[in-house]
């Protein structure tokens, strides 16, 4: 079982994800959170689905595109440090990333399939990791982080968007 991250471990500002995280099995959180998510996407309809709570703010669509790009570059990190690359890793301008993703343009069933995939795909790799990796630790953005870190953040800022689907896009 994957432990919680201890402070040392990461940058005060992911805090605000893990502090997120319930006790239990990450593996098994994680898998339960893409039923939830995919459960919550399924029942908007299209109004809501291109809903921006202000303007200037993503839309319901490509704050799922967010969720997908996010959890990719937090998983490619967790691979690299589980795998003792020491090379340090540059961060990423989610705006940006948002604003090239052509989101809007895709369907959310087919976002849906995407979120899927990578989340399987960050499953399988954190049952995949022998146990020594997860005290592991790289360089990204500048700011030291383990492995375990990652894997939690991964999950936390999941539930950080979730959340304000519900109090801000009001879904």
């Amino acid at each position: 079982m994957i432990t919680r991250p201890m402070q040392d471990e990461y940058g005060a500002y992911y805090g605000r994800y893990i502090d997120l995280v319930p006790d239990g099995d990450l593996v098994q959180l994680l898998a339960a959170h893409m039923q939830e998510t995919t459960k919550q996407y399924s029942a908007l309809t299209k109004e809501q689905e291109e809903h921006r709570y202000a303007p200037g703010k993503w839309s319901v669509k490509e704050v799922l595109g967010h969720l997908i790009d996010t959890e990719r570059i937090m998983s490619y990190r967790l691979l690299r440090f589980a795998r003792a690359d020491e090379t340090g890793l540059a961060g990423y301008d989610d705006e940006a990333y948002v604003a090239q993703g052509s989101f809007s343009s895709r369907s959310v069933s087919d976002l849906l399939e995407e979120y899927q995939c990578v989340r399987l795909a960050t499953i399988a790799l954190l049952k995949g990791l022998p146990e020594e990796s997860w005290m592991r630790k790289g360089t990204a953005n500048n700011s030291m982080i383990s492995v375990r870190a990652l894997a939690f953040i991964i999950a936390g800022h999941e539930l950080h968007h979730r959340k304000i689907l519900v109090d801000r896009y009001e879904i």
